[in-house]
């Protein structure tokens, strides 16, 4: 049987990048023991690593070596002792991580969270909160709003004889830039449990406001989902107060932002938790970009303490949205499943009180996991 050949860019980053992509690798190795794929992985510098390599973070090499992929496995930037020793513009997070959304159009952020029932005990939330399980898809607009509205800037001004600085960041969206995510997320309602919650600030913002026109609106397409409208700031409280009651939760950018890192505490652990950016479909593959939904972790980095199961996740979420293999993705989820049942758990996961849990290091932990593919 001949095999698929699938390229892939490696960008494992800063702090904890490189261990926890090394297992991911490890993970997409096995897979290929058991489907017809193979996988042409090519590694390449970014963030800090870019710049120590290549005076930038993101090198023209690394950004050749993506276009030329069929998708992007990435890791983290940044490290925040180093980050304010250079201008702002050229520090990972904007140089690397913005300027690679904006270059692929990846403007559809999808972020599931999910609660394994043998990890309840990781969940700040009382069992009772947890109901029978918490599954959430945050779908969130990537590429707009006001981390890239303009005009953007930090300027002195001079005002009653005073002079002092006044910063200003512009919130901007378009009719078709609210059209499209919301596309995305009905139709991944359309595969889950039917049901969207759109997140708005109608009650102050004029985006807020359009942004609830143009949703309801689309969800004329997709009459079998039910659609409600949320603000912001009762969405972050019920997410608290009764995280079960969301399907499909549906943000513009900086919303999405901070409502998906609270999401992500209810898995229990920012470690736990992949995600995906997604460009325009061409034929049957979809451009993606593929990343952990937590940081660098530099405190841990080197040590072997690192949670890989976010990076893993997310080669599953690739397999499935950037090259159609769901079986292969299942695959890999249940044997995340059958390591956490088995009783592995890295330290942001373990607890003492479970009698059958025992602590794992990165490589432990990715080892168990490819041994279940």
């Amino acid at each position: 049987m001949s095999s698929t050949v699938l390229k892939i860019a490696a960008l494992a980053g800063d702090g904890i990048g490189p261990e926890v992509m090394r297992e991911a690798i490890k993970v997409l190795r096995a897979v290929e023991k058991k489907f017809p794929v193979q996988f042409q992985i090519t590694e390449a510098p970014v963030g800090w690593a870019g710049i120590d390599a290549a005076g930038k973070a993101l090198p023209d090499a690394t950004l050749a070596l993506c276009k030329a992929s069929d998708s992007i496995l990435f890791g983290s930037v940044g490290l925040p002792d180093r980050d304010p020793t250079i201008p702002k513009e050229e520090r990972p997070e904007r140089a690397a991580l913005l300027r690679i959304r904006k270059e692929f159009g990846l403007f559809a952020n999808l972020r599931p969270v999910q609660l394994p029932k043998a990890l309840a005990h990781a969940c700040p939330l009382r069992p009772e909160r947890q109901g029978d399980g918490i599954d959430i898809l945050v779908v969130r607009e990537l590429t707009g709003g006001m981390y890239f509205g303009q005009p953007k800037k930090t300027e002195e001004v001079s005002e009653a004889g005073k002079t002092f600085h006044r910063a200003t960041d512009t919130m901007v969206y378009t009719t078709p830039e609210i059209e499209r995510i919301a596309h995305v997320a009905f139709k991944a309602a359309q595969f889950r449990r039917k049901k969207l919650t759109s997140i708005d600030k109608a009650n102050v913002l004029e985006n807020g406001i359009l942004w609830r026109d143009v949703v309801t609106k689309i969800s004329k397409n997709y009459p079998d989902v039910t659609l409600e409208h949320m603000f912001v700031d009762n969405g972050a409280m019920q997410l608290m107060l009764k995280p079960t009651q969301f399907d499909v939760m549906l943000c513009e950018n900086m919303f999405g932002d901070i409502l998906s890192d609270e999401a992500a505490a209810l898995a229990g652990s920012l470690g736990m938790l992949p995600s995906a950016s997604l460009g325009a479909t061409a034929g049957e593959k979809t451009f993606g970009f593929y990343e952990p939904a937590g940081g660098t972790a530099p405190d841990i980095a080197g040590k072997n303490l690192a949670n890989p199961i976010a990076q893993i996740l997310s080669c599953a979420l690739m397999l499935r949205y950037s090259f159609g293999m769901n079986e292969a993705a299942k695959a890999i989820e249940a044997a995340v499943g059958k390591a956490i049942e088995a009783g592995n758990r890295t330290g942001d996961i373990f607890s003492a009180s479970e009698t059958n849990a025992r602590r794992v290091g990165t490589k432990e932990m990715g080892d168990a996991i490819a041994a279940g593919i």
